[in-house]
């Protein structure tokens, strides 16, 4: 038995491995944003500013819900924060018609991106919506949260207050060297 599950520990170290090591940075794919135009996931890595990519679908109510208080607060948080919040529809190929009007008619100020082949959603391996994604300033995902209950917003506020906090305490140690 313990040489069974010393069998399966080392298959899924070695073969398990690549699989988690592409999740620590986005994808390099190209989505649709709601206008048609082309975009490389990867590009929101190269500006230095946090990304915060909110997974979501026209029918799902706790998505539409997280996306309106996060709309709440985006302006504060681009300027305490230097972010960019992507919102991400995996709304497929039928459905992804609804999202346009929809968005609109919400007037959210960011960026959405249609996933309508779920290639995003399949590269960083998750299952159901909403799910978020944080990406640092030098393109690494540096937290991942799946579902959304009212105030999670806050929650992200708060481990966003913490990682500027980080990052300027390591900018201050930089400039002490």
């Amino acid at each position: 038995m313990k040489q069974v599950i010393l069998t399966v520990a080392i298959a899924l170290f070695f073969f398990g491995s690549p699989i988690l090591l592409a999740q620590n940075s986005l994808p390099d794919l190209s989505l649709e944003d709601v206008n048609g135009n082309v975009v490389n996931v990867s590009d929101y890595t190269k500006d230095g500013k946090i990304t915060i990519f909110s997974f979501w679908a026209t029918w799902c109510s706790p998505c539409k819900k997280e996306l309106n208080n996060i709309a709440d607060l985006y302006e504060d948080w681009q300027e305490q924060f230097d972010l960019e919040v992507v919102a991400v529809s995996i709304d497929d190929q039928r459905a992804s018609a609804r999202v346009k009007p929809y968005v609109d008619g919400q007037g959210w100020e960011y960026t959405v991106l249609l996933d309508k082949n779920q290639d995003m959603q399949r590269a960083l391996n998750f299952q159901s919506v909403p799910y978020t994604v944080v990406v640092d300033a030098s393109g690494e995902i540096i937290y991942t949260h799946s579902g959304y209950v009212e105030g999670d917003e806050y929650v992200l506020e708060d481990k966003l207050v913490e990682w500027t906090a980080e990052k300027k305490d390591e900018e201050q140690e930089e400039k002490e060297d």
